[in-house]
């Protein structure tokens, strides 16, 4: 990586897009601007130019550039991908259609699954047989290799997956038919399922190898567009991608593996949390971020947050618990455990048939957006909510640069009440508390729903909406400890910066626990580590001392379904061990662990990470040039405290001498509203720490 002044790191939301600056010494600037849907990388390149402009940087003095993308998801979610085919053993033409018997609303006979992402005539079979131990129990037949390329060329497939029965122990079918798709129709990538997924487990490998091709051409497509604004931009750095395991990869292998970025952004912010952390010494974290349309939540125990071998993508939002499967796609990939909720500042509040009021999952986006920004919305949201109530600067927001119509918002808000029954205040206060039980499905859903107190956790507010939901959920979720870091606001944005390159490999390795010797592991994880090897290299990670292997394995009892990831211990009596942590980390995820019973490998697993010369977080991070107001005062609405006259401050007025609330600390990204019963306060490292104040001195 070469020696630079500046990094820069963008997220894009669903309503903003989010700059972040940060030089060698922590300093950093940022920008928010309006997400642009028709093009995402045209935000990119508005909102990078005009940080540019303002801070008087030059593009040749950035040194990296990274970046999380939600363009994989919507990708699928607006079923807007490519005309996709998929090649499959003879017999296994509807394993997408057949999928798993799952459903996430058990008892709603109206439930339908989503449509396979390869229509049927599109699904053909060969001829072909591996057995379980890897014979050839029937020849591949080329002649039905050269009569589906033919009808992939007349359909005018943009996309391929090539997914044979048993493939994962002997590999030579797959690849031959990848080859020849490959090589008879040139320009259409082809995937093969051994490539990605060499594993047990015939419908998610498919699910996942289509997956892969299906948003393959869009997203190769949005790196390449990327990469051209960079250039007009001057920017030379290398394009990294925010991966959903929270690592970073240059944009080219992101692109033809584009299964790894499903949850890109979200990752970031976790990240960010997990390395916040371990510098200011909270080991556990419950990690809040709410953004323009979603809110999400995840667990950080002991420095480390979990990853989900498999994340489902495309069924609407998640509800924060394993046991709650079949609403999307299948993906397996290392993916950050994250609960997600369908409630953001632009989540749409109506009222149903009863005249009761709904908050969500609709959202307003960027386009038309909040009826306060002006843009044509024309129905109330949370944002116009939080207008309403004071808990927002009631003339503009990012330090001016976007107006609000307040009287609009009013309006809109006033009008939803009459049919509801309420005044404008109650249906404001209504839309926000809503908006909270919603949200806090998703802390329960990483927390209490998993047998752990979230009440023993510190909360990390993020996102531009988080600060100003905290205190209530907060509340509700039985906490007391909040931490709002720099530029909260864009901290996804912020937390990419602090990723290594990361490499997640699979091999496959299904074999019976008491079968398996260190020298067998030892062979099977050979090709992984010469792989990663060779990335790392390429990527100018030469050195022994700048590359880190970590080896897992996916161990599960004989006969059950979903395994467990463990590391691999470097040294002692590895598989002794390795048994041990299985049986401890069963009962700790499940609830119960039975040491007797016979346990399996199921793949191994390599993490191939580049070692970077500098540490990629620094010691302090502080807002340059800062654009924000003198301390005033505002009327804010407090639920049973009614409208209190509210101080308004800057975070830069905050000292370590807490003060009590209500207050509110209004930022260029963010706005943080701390309640009645609440006190804020500034750390070394610039983070605002809220605290519960003891009951009886609230009395």
């Amino acid at each position: 990586m070469t020696a630079s002044s500046y990094r820069l790191g963008v997220d894009i939301g669903g309503t903003f897009t989010d700059v972040v600056l940060m030089r060698d010494d922590g300093t950093i600037f940022s920008k928010k601007v309006l997400s642009t849907p028709k093009d995402y990388s045209q935000g990119i390149e508005t909102g990078v130019a005009a940080l540019f402009a303002e801070v008087g940087v030059d593009a040749a003095e950035i040194g990296e550039f990274v970046h999380a993308t939600t363009v994989a998801t919507n990708t699928i979610i607006e079923r807007k991908g490519a005309k996709a085919g998929l090649l499959t053993t003879r017999g296994f033409r509807d394993v997408l259609e057949i999928g798993r018997f799952r459903t996430p609303r058990l008892y709603d006979l109206t439930y339908k699954k989503p449509d396979p992402l390869v229509e049927r005539r599109l699904r053909l079979e060969v001829d072909e047989r591996i057995a379980s131990d890897g014979s050839v129990l029937k020849p591949l037949d080329e002649a039905d290799l050269a009569r589906a390329a033919e009808t992939f060329r007349h359909e005018g497939v943009e996309a391929l997956s090539v997914t044979f029965i048993n493939s994962y122990v002997n590999a030579e079918h797959e690849r031959r038919a990848a080859a020849f798709l490959a090589d008879r129709l040139p320009g259409v990538p082809v995937t093969a399922s051994v490539d990605l997924l060499p594993q047990l487990g015939e419908y998610e490998r498919t699910s996942t190898t289509v997956v892969n091709s299906y948003i393959r051409p869009v997203v190769e497509r949005y790196v390449s567009s990327l990469k051209a604004r960079l250039d007009r931009l001057g920017i030379k750095a290398p394009l990294m991608i925010m991966q959903s395991s929270g690592g970073i990869s240059p944009g080219d292998v992101v692109a033809r593996q584009p299964i790894d970025i499903i949850e890109s952004g979200p990752a970031a912010g976790v990240l960010g949390g997990q390395r916040l952390g371990s510098k200011i010494g909270i080991p556990d974290m419950l990690v809040f971020d709410m953004g323009g349309t979603t809110a999400k939540a995840t667990v950080i125990e002991n420095n480390a947050y979990a990853l989900c071998p498999e994340t489902e993508v495309g069924g609407g939002a998640a509800l924060g618990t394993r046991m709650i499967k079949g609403a999307g796609y299948p993906v397996q990939v290392p993916t950050i455990d994250i609960a997600e909720v369908g409630a953001g500042g632009g989540s749409i509040a109506a009222s149903d048939v009863a005249g009761g009021l709904l908050v969500g999952p609709r959202s307003a986006g960027a386009e038309p957006g909040p009826v306060a920004y002006r843009r044509g919305g024309e129905q109330p949201t949370v944002t116009d909510a939080n207008l309403v109530l004071g808990y927002l600067n009631p003339k503009a927001l990012v330090s001016g640069e976007l107006e609000v119509d307040l009287d609009g918002a009013r309006a809109a808000i006033a009008a939803l009440g009459e049919r509801v029954g309420l005044s404008a205040t109650d249906t404001a206060y209504g839309i926000h508390a809503i908006a909270d039980a919603t949200m806090l499905r998703a802390l329960r859903g990483v927390s209490s729903e998993k047998g752990r107190d979230p009440s023993q956790y510190a909360m990390l507010a993020i996102g531009g909406n988080g600060p100003v939901h905290a205190c209530s959920l907060a509340e509700a979720a039985g906490m007391t400890h909040i931490v709002v870091p720099p530029v909260a606001g864009l901290f996804s944005a912020l937390g990419m910066l602090f990723a290594d390159v990361e490499h997640q490999l699979v091999g496959a390795f299904y074999r019976r626990y008491e079968d398996v010797d260190l020298d067998m592991l030892d062979r099977a994880a050979a090709p992984l580590r010469e792989r990663g090897l060779e990335m790392l290299r390429s990527e100018g990670f030469a050195e022994d001392g700048r590359r880190r292997m970590t080896l897992f394995a996916d161990i599960r009892y004989v006969g059950q379904t979903a395994p467990l990831t463990l590391e691999i211990p470097a040294e002692g009596d590895v598989l002794a061990t390795l048994a041990a942590r299985f049986h401890a980390e069963h009962q700790n995820v499940f609830g119960y662990s039975s040491p007797r019973e016979a346990i399996q490998f199921v793949s191994l697993k390599l993490v191939a990470q580049g070692v970077p010369e500098q540490p990629r977080m620094p010691d302090r991070v502080e807002r340059g040039a800062e654009k924000s107001p003198e301390p005033y005062r505002r009327q804010a609405f407090f639920g049973e405290a009614g409208w209190i006259d509210t101080p308004v401050l800057p975070r830069r007025a905050l000292t370590a001498e807490p003060l009590a609330g209500p207050l509110i600390v209004e930022e260029y990204d963010t706005t943080v509203v701390v309640l009645p019963g609440w006190q804020a306060a500034i750390d070394s490292w610039n983070n605002v720490i809220i605290g519960r104040v003891a009951r009886e001195k609230v009395q």
